[in-house]
């Protein structure tokens, strides 16, 4: 009889962590490029406001500009991602494959509380109580204190680059607690904001009537539209 192979021994570290290491190439090179434009676009400026103090790529990222400019765009993901998770809980979309099941329980419904216990099960399954209540609730808390941590270093970049152009312009600069009253943070957020949930708007309603093969986004293309598979 022949053995099967254990999950260790399925395919190369790569090859099993290839999505997450794909992503994190994309971001490093992504974010290279925002900084070496960044730089170039924000002495750009500094050009033609009159002064001719360069700043490097060290002296770019400490400026308020780079620090607002990051933050406000990480921000807007993780609330998006973290509103996903929360609405994907308990709203259904016939047809997306982005939906729970309608008409069948879903694994992720499962009283974890109810588990065999194993060796492998995570630890806060095995201990209960608190712990597990974090740990079947820790996906979503990770999401909205990423988010909450971005919204304030927002704030943080955002008065420091307000304050640094109030002051070419003559202006007294204001308080960071009073920065986030003004409409310029609010509209750079919700400028944000927006966009994500007519991304993920998008994904729901798309995939109910379009394809494709091989992702895990999708459903498989002989799937009727109607159906709903998670």
């Amino acid at each position: 009889m022949q053995e099967q192979p254990t999950e260790r021994g399925r395919g190369s570290w790569v090859r099993n962590n290839g999505l997450l290491l794909a992503c994190l190439a994309l971001f490093a090179v992504f974010f290279v490029g925002m900084v070496l434009s960044g730089t170039a676009s924000y002495n750009e400026e500094q050009r033609e406001h009159g002064s001719l103090d360069e700043v490097s790529l060290w002296g770019y990222v400490r400026t308020g500009d780079f620090v607002e400019a990051t933050f406000e765009n990480w921000e807007s993901e993780f609330l998006q991602m973290g509103m996903y998770v929360v609405l994907t809980a308990f709203l259904y979309q016939r047809g997306s494959s982005e939906s729970k099941p309608l008409d069948q329980s879903a694994p992720q419904d499962r009283d974890p509380r109810q588990a065999p216990l194993r060796p492998s099960t995570p630890w806060p399954v095995r201990h209960g109580g608190l712990a597990l209540w974090v740990y079947e609730n820790s996906l979503a808390i990770a999401f909205f204190v990423l988010f909450g941590c971005s919204w304030a270093l927002h704030a943080v970049g955002g008065v420091a680059a307000f304050n640094a152009e109030q002051l070419q312009h003559g202006q007294p600069p204001i308080s960071g607690w009073r920065y986030p009253l003004t409409s310029q943070f609010w509209f750079e957020s919700m400028q944000n904001w927006q966009s994500e949930f007519i991304a993920v708007a998008a994904i729901v309603g798309l995939s109910i009537f379009l394809r494709q093969r091989g992702s895990a986004e999708s459903k498989p293309v002989a799937e009727p539209h109607r159906a709903t598979s998670a």
